[in-house]
């Protein structure tokens, strides 16, 4: 990568011997973005891929009946939160991010909306880039933008594995949209667009202000909590708790098809961390890989161990999600942590995702198909958390117009980095939860957001999408409570309970 302006400084001189200082100068500029553009596109593809993984994962950890409506979700928000981010998304994160030296000074991007408070700055939102449009036709804002929409498609993604199996088509349409162009934008804004959660430090001497290397924070823990927000709203699937809170298992069709998407995430992962340096030049980019896979390693391995203690098996979705779980967490501080470090980060990462699903699954009663709570909410959070713990010093040099590298608390940085980064986490839970507990309850009053109880019980394929992922196996008219073996039979109007919910088919449709 080093010998590329060479080569292409003698393909283009060998005829000249004689080019100028400033020719040379700039066909070395040029050939060092050129190499920063491949990098980036090639991290971002990395990262799109990483949407059949979600889409293997959740539909492998659901039920056959649903398989083809939780297939669709993960195709359209997509293409839905892609032409949303596009009109608005984009503008509002990155409309005043300012100059990014390694895409050739992104220059149209230095808008920012911004408000003082007792002489301290505040900025709020982009306002340059809508439609990609105008002075924002550039090459360099177009990297940034591919690169930066498929980390707004991995936040949007996470809800349709927490809201599984008895989420209405149209609800998820609208939630694409909402997330695509106001609320991931607007948080993305705060951390990566220049806005005030990133300013932290300069205006307020808290370390670097709120560091998020790659989207702890921005992407997984705003995907997790507008995921609990939604669970919660919609409450449990039929059949999931008995009427004394006893849990009972769903399982899903097809694991093999879950762990292969767990395993194309992980790949894809090492797009989303080290393609967040920005340039192939910048050498960091071999310690985030490493840090990148260490920590899912010791993630898998923690969950492994933690739910052999506690269940007397390795429990397979439980390693998943626990190589997830080291994946986010290491997402924040992969750049500025030791090997040590990451490992440690995913160790604690596994043992959180245990104890989080299975208090949320017992003690609060939220159901989750696939885990996507645990693994991205409070794995986020404590992936922020870490970097103001782990980060040594060695990266991160001026890093939001502060100086030196960005410090935690172990390795003598005190309390500022770790308190930035704490406000960081409790600013997005609650401009993030706030948001979608409002959107939803909207939602629900205008058009619903949850399908049926009939639906539901014959599942969400034909109902919703119109097609069977299955049809060798399932009727395309399936007889309501005939063909589900994980329901107690049940006609739409009788008024038997279902399972041990309490409700009528009736009651349940009502409410």
């Amino acid at each position: 990568m080093l010998n590329l302006p060479v080569l292409t400084f003698v393909f283009v001189y060998a005829g000249d011997p004689t080019p100028t200082l400033q020719e040379l100068a700039a066909e070395v500029s040029h050939g060092k973005i050129a190499a920063n553009f491949v990098w980036i596109l090639l991290a971002a593809f990395l990262v799109m891929f990483m949407q059949a993984g979600f889409a293997f994962c959740e539909t492998g950890f659901t039920r056959a009946k649903n398989a083809a409506h939780t297939m669709a979700m993960n195709i359209m928000v997509y293409g839905i939160g892609l032409l949303g981010y596009w009109a608005c998304g984009f503008a509002l994160q990155m409309g005043g991010v300012g100059a990014v030296a390694a895409l050739g000074g992104t220059a149209p991007l230095t808008s920012e909306y911004a408000i003082t408070i007792a002489g301290h700055s505040f900025g709020l939102f982009g306002t340059n880039g809508f439609f990609l449009s105008g002075d924002a036709y550039d090459a360099g804002v177009f990297a940034l933008f591919l690169f930066s929409m498929v980390f707004m498609d991995t936040a949007a993604t996470i809800p349709t594995g927490a809201m599984a199996e008895r989420w209405k088509w149209g609800s998820f349409v609208v939630y694409a949209l909402f997330m695509s162009m106001l609320i991931y934008p607007i948080f993305g804004n705060w951390v990566w667009g220049g806005g005030w959660l990133s300013q932290l430090g300069k205006e307020f001497g808290l370390g670097h202000g709120h560091v998020d290397f790659a989207g702890s924070s921005v992407v997984h823990l705003v995907g997790g909590v507008a995921a609990f927000a939604g669970a919660r709203i919609l409450g449990p699937r039929i059949g999931k708790y008995e009427k004394d809170g006893r849990v009972n298992a769903i399982p899903g069709h097809d694991i093999p098809m879950a762990i292969l998407g767990v395993l194309i995430l992980a790949f894809g992962w090492f797009g989303f961390n080290a393609g967040s340096t920005l340039s192939g030049g910048d050498l960091r980019i071999a310690v985030v890989a490493v840090n990148t896979m260490l920590a899912s390693a010791a993630g898998a391995v923690a969950a492994m161990v933690a739910i052999t203690q506690l269940r007397g098996k390795p429990d397979l979705s439980f390693m998943a999600n626990g190589m997830l779980a080291g994946l986010v967490a290491v997402t924040a501080p992969c750049a500025f942590v030791n090997s040590t470090g990451a490992v440690l980060i995913g160790l604690i990462a596994g043992v959180l995702l245990v104890g989080a699903t299975i208090f949320l699954e017992h003690r609060m009663k939220i159901d989750d198909p696939v885990g996507a709570i645990s693994v991205h909410g409070v794995n986020g959070a404590w992936g922020v958390i870490a970097v103001g713990l782990f980060a040594d010093g060695t990266y991160g040099q001026g890093l939001n117009g502060v100086a030196g590298g960005v410090r935690g608390l172990f390795y003598g940085g005190g309390f500022g980095q770790l308190t930035a980064e704490v406000i960081g986490a409790v600013v997005c839970v609650a401009f993030t939860f706030t948001t979608f507990h409002l959107f939803f309850k909207i939602i629900g009053y205008l058009i619903g957001n949850r399908v049926s109880a009939a639906v539901e019980l014959e599942g969400l394929d034909m109902a919703e999408v119109g097609v069977l992922a299955y049809p060798e196996f399932l009727p395309p008219t399936p007889a309501i409570g005939t063909t589900q073996p994980e329901v107690v039979p049940v006609a739409a109007t009788s008024p038997v309970p279902i399972l041990s919910e309490g409700l009528t088919v009736a009651e349940a449709n009502a409410g």
